[in-house]
């Protein structure tokens, strides 16, 4: 599929409305666990999207954009949710998550972008030069990235409980 700015936004307008329904009134069991030493809860990738939302897709648009020389984005810290969502509840991440998405989302539909902007160029410090297509595609598959990650961690919760029904069960063997 090329990509599609309307597109786009239809799964990026949806992915806090999909988050809140699959997690908002679950049990900490559920909401807090993981897959293990290191590894990412859905509280913890909720706070991460929100971290995106704030420091990622629209400021590295914003970078791509601007009539500055330098289009080199500042490195993003993939794991400043650990700190910045000390405190606070599931249900504060998934409001806070909700607002700022929205507020994203107006912000870019209102720039109107047209194809020759969305072949403008940044710098990624890892990955070089970059469009700004490709930013905007990355930040719609990394939504469903981390959904089909919520949804792999909790899965993976009842592994042994399922029994020999685990060989038919995908999600749980990844």
């Amino acid at each position: 599929m090329k990509y599609n700015l309307n597109q786009a936004c239809e799964i990026l307008e949806q992915t806090p409305k999909t988050l809140k329904s699959f997690l908002e009134h679950l049990s900490d069991e559920w909401v807090f666990c993981n897959e293990g030493t290191d590894t990412w809860s859905a509280f913890d990738i909720v706070g991460h999207l929100i971290y995106g939302e704030q420091t990622d897709w629209m400021t590295r648009l914003n970078v791509i954009l601007s009539h500055s020389e330098n289009k080199t984005f500042a490195p993003f810290d993939r794991f400043a949710q650990l700190e910045l969502s000390k405190g606070k509840t599931l249900t504060e991440l998934l409001n806070q998550f909700e607002t700022l998405r929205h507020k994203n989302l107006l912000t870019l539909k209102a720039l109107n972008l047209n194809e020759s902007q969305l072949n403008l160029k940044g710098i990624h410090p890892e990955l070089g030069e970059v469009t700004l297509s490709q930013l905007l595609a990355s930040w719609v598959t990394h939504d469903l990235g981390h959904i089909a990650q919520i949804s792999r961690v909790m899965a993976k919760q009842y592994k042994t409980e399922v029994g020999p029904w685990a060989k038919y069960i995908p999600i749980i063997n990844k």
